[in-house]
């Protein structure tokens, strides 16, 4: 059997054939739906996992262990310059591992940023987006301290939220470590990690405390009580089908949980005036596409600045595919882009 490294050499070989034979590769033909094209080398990754057990099929420990070994073949290196520190914080229920994501150069007028990686709350870890968050950390001149929040079934919400906010929390108030502003940070993640951002958002306006910096939204599920279009669009969407979604949510919420709860479903917010100025990505392949752009229309209607992106030939998850797809690796250094200006925009 060939090594990781020999594997991951071949499948970059692979993914650099021209798009017409990737497509032959994959099925033949063009993968078009809701009024977009999917890219090859999603598509190939998508033929791919049809040979696979589904993700519901898998226990949670399975999941965790099989999305970790196929991110890390697909994940891009460490920007140049970055380096890693590992952090741990006091949580609400012991200590929350992180990681911090030191530039090349820190530009001291800049926040911190918090980041808190994909996963419905039942998969993902520091690894998930490892390459995101030093090509935020790079781009945005700060550093980027990295969750590794809890996870359900065997903490269930609001454990791994709790975490993030503790997080947050704890950024806030060790600016001066990492030669960062003294002013609140940014908060972000991607899906989950999203979720988590925009409650995190609102759950400041809740408390009296200052807004973040900026909320970066990815591929946000924003609703997880209400139906999409998109949901049925992009129902068998790869990496992110329907039926994953509900098997997420069937490992996190618990039975006592209200779904429309605004720190489950922050679209259920009715007032969004006064949140933090926000940029909101997402994936054209996702059947959490609508609740992204949904969201970001509220913000705008509410007087929030939004930048908002959506990818339309990239699918759910794609923060995690910028070593093997490089309209994916753009796409991650365009929203970091974004977010540098938002952040220019607003707090230098």
């Amino acid at each position: 059997m060939a090594s990781d490294a020999a594997q991951k050499t071949i499948l970059k070989l692979i993914l650099s054939l021209p798009s017409p034979i990737l497509r032959a590769m994959s099925g033949g033909g063009v993968v078009y739906k809701g009024g977009r094209t999917l890219d090859p080398r999603f598509q190939f990754f998508a033929h791919a996992a049809k040979k696979l057990p589904p993700m519901t099929s898998l226990s949670p420990a399975d999941a965790v262990a099989g999305s970790a070994k196929g991110l890390a073949a697909v994940q891009g290196p460490l920007e140049p310059g970055v380096r890693t520190e590992s952090l741990s914080i006091d949580g609400p229920n012991g200590p929350v591992p992180c990681r911090a994501y030191r530039p090349p150069q820190t530009n001291a007028k800049a926040p911190l940023i918090v980041y808190a990686h994909m996963g419905g709350g039942v998969i993902g870890d520091l690894e998930t987006c490892h390459a995101f968050c030093s090509i935020l950390s790079s781009i945005c001149s700060t550093t980027v301290i990295s969750v590794d929040y809890r996870l359900a079934p065997d903490h269930k919400f609001p454990a791994g939220l709790e975490d993030v906010l503790a997080a947050y929390r704890w950024a806030r108030d060790n600016t001066a470590r990492f030669g960062a502003a003294a002013v609140p940070p940014a908060i972000g993640g991607d899906s989950m990690g999203g979720n988590f951002s925009a409650i995190v958002a609102q759950e400041m306006k809740r408390t009296g405390e200052p807004q973040p910096a900026v909320q970066i939204l990815i591929y946000p599920a924003v609703d997880v009580a209400s139906e999409t279009p998109s949901m049925t669009t992009y129902a068998d969407a790869y990496p992110l089908t329907r039926a994953t979604m509900d098997w997420f949510m069937g490992h996190y919420i618990g039975a006592d949980a209200d779904p429309a709860d605004p720190r489950l479903s922050p679209d259920k917010t009715a007032d969004l005036t006064g949140l933090a100025p926000a940029v909101v990505a997402t994936a054209g392949f996702d059947p959490l596409v609508d609740q992204g752009e949904g969201y970001a229309k509220r913000l705008q209607a509410a007087g929030v600045p939004v930048s908002y992106r959506c990818y339309d030939s990239l699918a759910h998850g794609f923060t995690a595919f910028t070593g093997a797809i490089p309209a994916a690796d753009e796409a991650c250094r365009e929203i970091a882009w974004l977010v540098r200006e938002m952040i220019e925009k607003q707090t230098l």
